[in-house]
């Protein structure tokens, strides 16, 4: 049972020294507090999947006590995670190390017993993390199945009996009757021994594995051998897969996907090779160009959507939740280009960041600088901007201005770039740098320049505190009890950070005749946002064309839920800031939209959002240049080892499918397939939609999988959304995603795309 590819990882680094150490486990010091440091056995099991570890606790389940490599987001050496800065400055850095994970779950902060102890932990994980990335779909489905074959073979003699058999197939998400796995069972067991071993086993997973719906579109093209020549994929490329650059694609996918060393040197493509591409980054449903920067980024930095984290420093919710420097790394590794700060006064002159007049806890702004700086660029090299929201006295903006310089050296961008004045850098010319958006005393020469009343150490300038606006009576006490001021005294030093983005109160949109300065950008509600996008759509994208626009969620909030960022990207807002570690929908369109454009951070506006002349307004849209409007022609065709939901063994997936359409109001819509009952391995739908599309350029696509359930709200299974304009057409599978945004590791959906003009 062993055979065929099991241990992947395992056999391509056999005789890796820091594999067998790890396969061999330590004795590592778990880190959760200053007080609590306890050695604890951690081990590589035999599958190189999953790692077990030793634990006390006397009612802990088996399965509490392993935990995946998938479910690795990195591994981090020395201190640099909040606990290890915090409870292990103690221990030389060369032996600690922490492994941070992909969901909300907390890091887990490890120290060795010896350097070399933890290098071969942090080289170990790193190796078998870049083996299991590099694996293709194919290899990825082998190794899963045979984990799950293994854990039904109960007796571990690497055979499998019927009741065996029976259980392996609840282990991958498939409800089969008695009669049919019977059936299957004496198909395979060749030897009539009642136990399946070796090439039994092999072909149980050949019958388990059949892709029919491919093999179908595969004898299309292929010839009386089983052999697609490369004449043929050519033709399947462009007739189907409307493929512009088929006849140079097609000899470079058989390089790329074809097993079969005979077919390959033939340039052929067999049925496995065909499955290969179709599994494949090429076979995508997401247009692979559009991994990788293709827009145009000189242009003036308001014209572009920017990836935008509200209050960006809490790991949970608004009133009571953790604060932490994590959430910064993980924000700006999720492509967010616009992070938010609320500082305040703390302890020993040094300035903290935390919720206002909440219990949130609290964490320095220094140590949030150096996070914002070790990470800022490691995504995206486009700009960040630090978004301030200052409380601070004077003598600690002074400090806050210290730090910034100090710590951001280069990086911070403190004079315009070529003494550009007249309107915004591009995102290409800011490159590398962190720009500071907060407020900035009055000049009587231009703000953005160097000169002007240099003696002014500080003035009163309006204090617009988004926090005072939690609908929360906790905090409506507290601010009563504080006697909040309208003003706040600016430090010159905190002020000369800020370039390009000098915050400003809205009083409505600007006079022809005394236009603002382009540096100058308001912040706005959801729901003041939403009000202006109703009522005064074409004068809000004119505004947005010449300036920034900051959005935020509303006060009554205090859960982290998000508002849908669709309406105010339609006006042209650009930093639409929504709570980053809140999953949902809204997140799920957020990081559909930003992973565009090479998941850089900033996607380019539609041209009718950018032009000056421009009368286009969502909510009333009329005749004009905004793009051909289009007919989607959608099938749901399969699926393919989708996850439990309910852990229970016996629990089998209801799975069912909705397409929704976010865009204009016009395009908005949703529709949905039957439902699947008890197989999650490979449901069949085979079922088709039509969708019009009257604004492509502002349509993104969710299909969402949910476990249908008949008396409770459905269980959500995977989804994956993506802009309309990325769509690929043809025969693609969709790679789904967890709740969290990580990828799957093999689940798919199988369908079929057609985009046509409408007359």
């Amino acid at each position: 049972m062993e055979s065929n590819g099991t241990f992947l990882a395992c056999n391509s680094l056999k005789d890796d020294k820091d594999l067998k150490f790890l396969l061999k486990g330590s004795q590592l010091l778990k880190v959760k507090s200053g007080s609590w440091r306890k050695e604890r056995f951690y081990k590589l099991q035999e599958d190189c999947k999953t790692i077990w570890q030793e634990s006390k606790k006397v009612l802990r389940s088996p399965e509490s006590q392993i935990f995946s490599i998938e479910d690795i987001r990195d591994v981090r050496s020395g201190h640099k995670t909040e606990g290890m800065e915090k409870y292990a400055k103690d221990v030389p850095e060369y032996r600690c190390f922490s492994i941070i994970f992909k969901d909300q779950r907390k890091n887990l902060d490890l120290i060795a017993s010896s350097e070399d102890d933890a290098n071969h932990w942090i080289s170990g994980l790193g190796k078998i993390i870049a083996h299991s990335n590099s694996m293709n779909q194919k290899q990825k489905l082998q190794h899963w199945i045979h984990t799950c074959l293994r854990k039904a073979d109960k007796n571990k003699d690497n055979k499998m009996s019927l009741k065996e058999l029976k259980n392996f197939l609840k282990e991958v998400n498939i409800e089969v009757d008695d009669y049919h796995a019977k059936k299957i069972f004496q198909h395979c067991d060749k030897s009539k021994t009642e136990a399946l071993e070796d090439d039994e086993i092999e072909e149980f997973y050949k019958i388990l594995t059949e892709r029919k719906e491919i093999d179908k579109i595969f004898q299309k093209y292929s010839d009386a051998e089983g052999f697609m020549s490369c004449q043929n994929l050519v033709r399947f490329l462009y007739e189907t897969q409307q493929e512009e650059d088929a006849v140079v694609a097609a000899p470079a996918l058989i390089q790329r996907y074809e097993p079969n060393e005979r077919a390959k040197r033939g340039n052929a493509m067999t049925k496995d090779g065909f499955l290969m591409y179709l599994l494949s980054d090429d076979g995508n449903i997401f247009n692979s160009s559009h991994r990788k920067v293709y827009q145009d980024m000189t242009q003036p930095l308001s014209h572009y959507l920017v990836s935008s984290s509200h209050n960006t420093y809490l790991m949970e919710d608004q009133l009571t939740g953790p604060s932490s420097t994590e959430a910064y790394i993980r924000a700006l590794t999720k492509g967010c280009r616009c992070v938010e700060l609320d500082c305040w006064d703390g302890p020993n002159s040094e300035p903290i960041i935390y919720h206002g007049y909440t219990l949130t806890s609290k964490i320095l702004f220094s140590d949030v600088i150096k996070a914002i700086k070790n990470y800022a660029f490691k995504t995206s090299p486009y700009p960040v901007i630090i978004s301030l929201e200052n409380h601070c006295s004077v003598d600690q903006q002074k400090v806050m201005a210290q730090h910034m310089t100090t710590i951001l050296q280069d990086m911070l961008l403190v004079a315009p770039v070529d003494g550009n004045k007249s309107q915004f850098p591009s995102p290409e010319q800011l490159k590398g740098k962190i720009l500071v958006k907060g407020k900035k005393l009055s000049r009587r020469e231009d703000p953005t320049g160097t000169n002007g009343n240099n003696n002014l150490e500080a003035e009163d300038v309006s204090d617009e505190d988004e926090a005072a606006e939690i609908e929360d009576e906790s905090v409506k006490t507290e601010i009563q009890q504080k006697g909040k001021s309208d003003t706040l005294k600016l430090a010159k030093e905190l002020s000369d950070t800020v370039v390009y983005c000098k915050s400003v109160h809205f009083n409505g949109f600007e006079d022809p005749s005394h236009p603002r300065a382009f540096y100058e950008m308001s912040s706005f509600t959801e729901s003041k946002a939403l009000k202006l996008a109703q009522e005064s759509g074409t004068s809000f994208i004119h505004h947005n064309i010449r300036h920034l626009s900051r959005i935020y969620p509303a006060g009554w909030r205090t859960d982290s839920s998000n508002y849908n960022p669709i309406d105010l990207w339609n006006v042209g807002c650009q930093i639409v800031a929504l709570n980053f570690q809140t999953a949902g929908t809204e997140m799920d369109v957020y990081q559909g939209r930003f992973q565009d454009n090479g998941f850089s951070g900033y996607v380019l506006k539609p041209e009718f959002l950018r032009d000056e002349q421009t009368k286009f307004n969502p909510k009333s849209i009329t005749e004009g240049t905004w793009g051909t409007k289009k007919k989607l022609l959608l099938k749901i065709i399969s699926g393919q080892q989708l996850p439990k939901v309910n852990k229970s063994k016996n629990s089998i997936v209801d799975p069912k499918v909705t397409v929704e359409i976010h865009g204009v109001q016009q395009d908005n819509n949703k529709k949905q397939t039957k439902v699947i009952e008890n197989n999650g391995f490979n449901p069949k739908w085979d079922e088709e939609f039509t969708f019009d599309i009257e604004i492509p350029a502002l349509a993104l696509v969710r299909f969402v999988v949910e476990d249908f359930d008949m008396s409770t709200k459905n269980d959500f299974i995977g989804q994956y959304t993506l802009p309309f304009t990325s769509l690929k057409q043809g025969y693609r599978h969709i790679h789904l995603l967890t709740k969290n945004g990580d990828p799957y590791s093999s689940s798919t959906l199988f369908v079929y795309i057609n985009i046509q003009d409408c007359d």
